[in-house]
């Protein structure tokens, strides 16, 4: 069983308009997740440099940026990030393109944690639903070209109001979709617009929204978390 978490950090802007990357990495130790997918992680103007530098990693964290070399001074792609236990070996990583209206993306990491293979897919959808949809399509069809078929856990934020239709139809037809709950806006959480899907060769044990007063002023959205285990 290995425990994931997605979170948007806002770019570490909290709902008190204080940027704290050392909050937004108090709240990820709160979780203690393997692996988590960051989303809105780098900051928007110059070189987009990573919210969560390496130094708060190297020396402050179990966890390591998997490396997408995109950007010298960023950690992932378009803002997408996947932090693994230091100890997990990344055995392949990749970013994916999306069609897209705004600056949006996906990354893609092949890791052994525990002596297991597991796909991870980290996203943050568009705005629009029309473009939401065909991202969506997209990172399937990605999927499908892979030459390695893995367990897949994708998460993320998908933008997504709708509770079973939009994106979330094309990814229910091959992905089980973890019944976290709310978590946007983080004062008041009523849209489930983070989620995580795992593949059928994956059995999500137990989920939730990690709601505490750390996570609640951290960023406008509230992390969330699945256990999964083989199927």
């Amino acid at each position: 069983m290995i425990k994931v978490a997605s979170y948007n950090i806002r770019k570490g802007v909290g709902t008190d308009r204080i940027r704290s990357p050392d909050r937004i990495l108090h709240v990820l130790h709160e979780i203690d997740a393997d692996v988590i997918a960051l989303q809105e992680a780098d900051r928007r103007f110059g070189g987009r440099a990573a919210i969560l530098s390496p130094h708060h990693l190297a020396d402050h964290s179990p966890w390591k940026a998997v490396p997408f070399g995109a950007r010298a001074a960023s950690s992932g792609w378009h803002g997408n990030v996947l932090l693994v236990r230091k100890d997990a070996t990344i055995v392949d990583c990749e970013s994916i393109h999306l069609p897209t209206l705004e600056p949006r993306g996906a990354v893609m990491a092949d890791l052994r944690i525990n002596g297991a293979m597991v796909r991870i897919v980290g996203m943050h959808l568009d705005l629009s639903g029309l473009m939401r949809r065909r991202q969506a399509d997209a990172i399937l069809a990605h999927l499908d070209a892979s030459t390695d078929r893995l367990p897949t856990v994708m998460m993320g934020d998908l933008n997504e109001w709708t509770r079973h239709s939009g994106c979330l139809k094309n990814f229910a037809e091959r992905f089980t979709i973890a019944a976290t709950g709310p978590s946007f806006h983080a004062r008041r959480p009523v849209g489930r617009l983070d989620r995580i899907m795992a593949s059928p060769e994956l059995r999500i044990a137990d989920c939730g929204v990690h709601h505490t007063p750390a996570s609640r002023t951290a960023s406008d959205h509230l992390p969330i978390w699945a256990k999964v285990e083989p199927a």
